[in-house]
């Protein structure tokens, strides 16, 4: 059976402890059909963890995954998905195309044909038939997405999949993924590069310390806390002012000026506002948040190391 939302993941408080260590706690989440959708975090915050649960290889401690609309866990809904969970394993005497010859047949995934098709998706047609151990790493993570892809599975989970690579080897699998999104297939990407998420991903979830703190789309949550910048005949007494008005959510001194988290389409209130008390503004200016930006605000970590800000 299919979800009837048009959603392809449903979890509800879905938790997983280790001792006393909550790896995930009460996750409710909800996949949209098709597309990019990225799980995103710091190192640590449950993403791994709750890939694992959704994929049966980890047992929750409580709550409920579905898949399809069926539980993560059977046999028949794991057969319409497909998954690149941490680094890779394949045999390194082996070469590209006989690593997946021998994971296709163990897991009855599509047919021969299948195989040599995946290894042009993934750019590795011209080394098809060198040893794995010859590969690069960028080489070793395709193969590993052209693994994940055997039997053209629905629903596909890549963790952490430009983990190591070099600029370049990150740009060709950007561009892979954001392919794969395309044609109904979904693609559940993990990652702690923002740059990355922001470039491939529709939709995100934020995890951090295992819970989820935001979830929709990029431009959707970026737009919630865009602000404005601006300059005014008596700062101080602007700050007063603007902390008073009930839609604004933050007002702070910045770059010799002040800068008010809220609605863009409300400035000509401020502006209003300030007038009545006999307060100028001499310059307004739109403040677009980057995913940094946000990231760092409701996390309170610094996206590059995964440490709390000072």
């Amino acid at each position: 059976m299919s979800s009837q939302n048009g959603h392809v993941i449903e979890t509800t408080d879905l938790t997983k402890r280790y001792g006393d260590v909550v790896a995930v706690n009460n996750l409710t989440l909800r996949v949209p059909r098709g597309g990019v959708f990225g799980f995103l975090g710091p190192n640590g915050s449950g993403k791994t963890t709750t890939m694992g649960m959704l994929l049966g290889l980890v047992h929750p401690t409580s709550g409920e995954a579905r898949i399809f609309g069926d539980p993560a866990r059977h046999p028949a809904t794991l057969r319409r998905v497909g998954a690149m969970v941490e680094t890779p394993t394949f045999y390194p005497y082996l070469s590209g195309r006989g690593n997946l010859r021998y994971f296709q047949g163990i897991g009855r995934r599509g047919a021969p044909a299948d195989v040599d098709r995946l290894l042009e998706l993934v750019d590795l047609g011209k080394r098809a038939d060198s040893k794995y151990s010859t590969y690069s790493l960028g080489m070793k993570q395709r193969l590993g997405i052209a693994c994940a892809l055997l039997g053209d599975p629905e629903l596909v989970f890549l963790d952490e999949p430009t983990n190591g690579l070099d600029p370049a080897g990150v740009v060709e699998v950007r561009e892979l993924i954001r392919d794969l999104g395309k044609g109904g297939r979904t693609v559940v990407l993990s990652s702690h590069l923002l740059a990355e998420t922001e470039l491939v991903c529709d939709n995100v979830a934020v995890l951090s310390r295992g819970r989820l703190i935001a979830q929709g789309s990029i431009k959707e949550l970026l737009r919630q806390h865009d602000g404005l910048r601006l300059r005014t005949t008596d700062d101080t007494k602007a700050q007063a002012i603007l902390s008073g008005i009930r839609w604004v959510e933050h007002v702070e001194r910045h770059d010799g000026g002040l800068l008010v988290t809220g609605s863009q389409a409300r400035a000509w209130e401020l502006s209003r506002d300030l007038a009545v008390q006999q307060v100028y503004v001499n310059e307004l200016v739109p403040v677009h948040r980057s995913l940094e930006e946000f990231f760092m605000e409701i996390t309170g970590t610094d996206p590059t190391t995964g440490k709390e800000r000072s």
